[in-house]
C-alpha cells in the first residue's frame, strides 16, 4: 500500500476512533445521569410520607434553625430531610405570639410570628374542597389547600424550590385576637355565630371576610424564608396583561422565545430552564397567575426561581389552561432531569404520590379526587407537548442537560 493511501486510511481510522470514543462517553454519561435520576426518584417515593411529630433527634437546634440552614441558592430544602416532619409539626402547633396583617399583595393573608420568633404566612380557608371556581383561570380567592398541595408537588417533581407549607387549624378568639395588632384586630367581626376577619390587601373588603367555623379557622401556614436571603422580584416574561382585549407579546409573537433568550438573565445560566420548569409546575396545578416571580438578590441569574404564592391553583379540575405551557412549547427546551421525572410519574403514579404525600397533613384530605385526576391528565398533555418538540427539532436540541451540584454546609 502506498504511503499516501496509508496516511488516508490512518486518518479515517483516527476519525472513527474519536467519534466512537465521544459517542460512548456521551452515552455512558447520559446513562449514568439517567440511573441517578431513577435512584433519586426512588428515594423521593421512599420518603414521601411525612409524619408530623415533635421529636428532633441528634441535635440541639430548633426546628427554625434547621430549616434556615437548608436554604441555598438552588434549593429551599435538601433532598434528604429527616427533620421535615418535626419542622412541619412546629409550624402547625407552635404557639402564636403575634398576628398582623399580611405583607403587600392582592389577597387576604395574615403574618404570624410563632414561638421562637419564626414568621409564617397564614392563608384562610375560603372554599369547600369540592367548590369549582368558574371564569378566568386566575379567578377567585386564594385557595389555602392549593398552597399545601403545591408544596408537596414541588417535592415530588424534585425541584425543591417552594417554601414549606402545612395546614393548620387556629382558634381566632383565643389564639389570634389576644396577640393581634390593632390594624388586624380592627378587621375582625362576627357573622352569625362565626368569627371572621377581612385583613388588609388590595382586594380585601369588609363585605367579603373569611369566616371560621365558630371560632376555629382552617388555613395554611407558609414558612418565611430566612432574612439572610433577601428576595428580588422580577416581571415574568410570559406574564398576562390582565386587560380585556390587550394581548401580551408572547400571545401573538411566535418568535417571542428568541427575543427572551437575548435578554438577561435568560441569555445565560439556569433561569430560562427554571421558567420552563415553573410552567410545567403551574400547568399541573392550574396556576395561570404567575405574573411576577422571586429569586434571591444579587444572584446574577444563578439563583433558583422560587415557587412562592401558589394559592391561585386547583380552582377548576375541568379547565386545562394550555397557555400556561407557553414557555415550554415556544422555546421547546426542557431539562433532562425534569423530563425523566415526568416520565417516571406516568400511569397514575403522580396522583398516587401526591395523595400519599398529603395524607398526614392536619387538613387532610387536601384535594378532592377530581383535582387529583386532573393532574394525571395534565401530565399526559405535557409529555405530548415535549414529544411534538422532539419530533420537530430532535431530542438533542430539546432535552438539555443542566445539573448543578447543590451543597448544604
Amino acid at each position: 500500500m502506498k504511503l499516501k493511501q496509508r496516511v488516508v486510511l490512518l486518518a479515517i481510522l483516527l476519525v472513527i476512533f474519536i467519534f466512537t470514543k465521544v459517542f460512548l462517553i456521551d452515552n455512558l454519561d447520559t446513562s449514568a445521569a439517567n440511573r441517578e435520576d431513577q435512584r433519586a426518584f426512588q428515594r423521593m417515593l421512599a420518603g414521601l410520607r411525612v409524619a408530623l411529630e415533635p421529636r428532633l433527634e441528634h441535635t440541639l437546634q430548633s426546628p427554625w434553625e434547621i430549616a434556615a440552614q437548608w436554604v441555598v441558592p438552588r434549593e429551599v430544602y435538601p433532598e434528604d430531610t429527616p427533620e421535615l416532619g418535626a419542622v412541619m409539626h412546629a409550624m402547625s402547633t407552635k404557639r402564636i405570639v403575634k398576628a398582623d396583617v399580611g405583607y403587600k399583595g392582592t389577597q387576604l393573608k395574615a403574618l404570624l410570628i410563632l414561638e421562637g420568633g419564626q414568621k409564617v404566612v397564614f392563608k384562610p380557608k375560603r372554599y369547600a374542597r369540592d367548590y369549582i371556581v368558574e371564569g378566568e383561570p386566575y379567578a377567585g380567592y386564594d385557595r389555602h389547600n392549593a398552597e399545601v398541595a403545591a408544596f408537596h408537588l414541588d417535592r415530588i417533581l424534585g425541584f425543591r424550590r417552594a417554601p414549606l407549607v402545612v395546614g393548620r387549624f387556629v382558634n381566632l378568639r383565643t389564639e389570634i385576637k389576644p396577640v393581634a395588632t390593632e390594624q388586624l384586630l380592627g378587621t375582625f367581626m362576627t357573622v352569625g355565630n362565626n368569627t371572621c376577619f377581612y385583613g388588609k390587601c388590595y382586594y380585601c373588603r369588609e363585605t367579603e371576610p373569611a369566616c371560621a367555623d365558630g371560632d376555629i379557622m382552617e388555613g395554611s401556614v407558609t414558612l418565611w424564608l430566612p432574612d439572610v436571603w433577601p428576595l428580588q422580584k422580577h416581571r415574568h416574561p410570559w406574564g398576562r396583561t390582565y386587560r380585556e382585549g390587550k394581548l401580551a407579546r408572547w400571545e401573538y409573537d411566535e418568535s417571542y422565545c428568541d427575543a427572551v433568550k437575548k435578554t438577561s438573565p435568560y441569555d445565560s445560566g439556569p433561569r430560562l430552564l427554571d421558567i420552563i420548569d415553573t410552567a410545567i409546575f403551574d400547568y399541573l396545578i392550574g396556576n395561570a397567575d404567575r405574573h411576577h416571580y422571586e429569586s434571591f438578590q444579587d444572584d446574577e441569574g444563578a439563583s433558583m426561581l422560587i415557587l412562592l404564592d401558589n394559592a391561585k391553583s386547583f380552582g377548576n379540575p375541568a379547565l386545562d389552561e394550555r397557555s400556561i405551557l407557553a414557555p415550554l412549547y415556544q422555546c421547546c427546551i426542557i431539562r433532562v432531569s425534569t423530563w425523566n421525572r415526568l416520565n417516571y410519574l406516568k400511569n397514575g403514579v403522580l396522583k398516587s404520590a401526591l395523595k400519599t404525600a398529603m395524607s398526614h397533613d392536619p387538613i387532610s384530605p387536601v384535594l378532592s379526587d377530581p383535582h387529583l385526576d386532573a393532574l394525571d391528565q395534565r401530565l399526559l398533555s405535557i409529555l405530548a407537548t415535549v414529544k411534538q418538540c422532539t419530533d420537530q427539532f430532535g431530542p438533542d436540541v430539546v432535552l438539555v442537560e443542566d445539573r448543578m451540584t447543590l451543597s448544604h454546609l
